[in-house]
């Protein structure tokens, strides 16, 4: 069983490699191309995330009750290039919106279905298995729909802020 340790670590030469690097589209296309399902990186990140939210030490908060969950695995720290590490795990078969939010600096996201319908909604749509890449001062509702997944999520100098008001509807 994967522990919240390995993750970090296997997480460290991502983190090294997209350091200086923006989130953002170009980010984003970059990620899926070498990055996307099917890559080691990918593929090893989407096991052991897996695991953890399985073994409950990873998206283990709720948020809005059992289907809306949220954890913080690390803090910025050097070894992370002062990225955090964040999971949270949603599933509703009908759209489902979370708490509305604002990315400071962006946000790197590795989309984990668990069901094979399920996709996450954020500023560029929806999105299933791969990375989105939120660019800086984005915002938006999360959303999920078709099952449940998990969303692994770095963020640079672990920014993101929930005291925003969303535009009205």
């Amino acid at each position: 069983m994967t522990t919240a340790q390995q993750l970090i670590d296997r997480s460290i030469p991502f983190l090294d490699a997209v350091k200086n690097r923006t989130a953002g589209g170009e980010l984003e296309s970059w990620l899926n191309e070498h990055h996307g399902p099917g890559s080691p990186l990918y593929d090893d990140l989407a096991r052991m995330i897996t695991d953890g939210v399985r073994a409950g030490w990873a998206a283990n908060i709720e948020v809005d009750g059992p289907k809306y969950r949220r954890s913080r695995i690390a803090d910025p720290r050097d070894v992370l290039n002062y990225f955090s590490v964040t999971a949270v795990y949603m599933d509703s078969v009908e759209p489902y919106r979370g708490q509305y939010h604002q990315h400071p600096y962006g946000e790197l996201n590795l989309v984990v279905p668990l069901d094979p319908d399920a996709k996450l909604r954020g500023p560029n749509g929806w999105s299933g298995p791969g990375w989105t890449a939120p660019g800086p001062g984005s915002h938006h509702y999360p959303e999920v729909k078709g099952g449940a997944l998990i969303a692994l999520f770095y963020l640079p100098a672990g920014r993101i802020s929930y005291d925003i008001t969303p535009p009205a509807e």
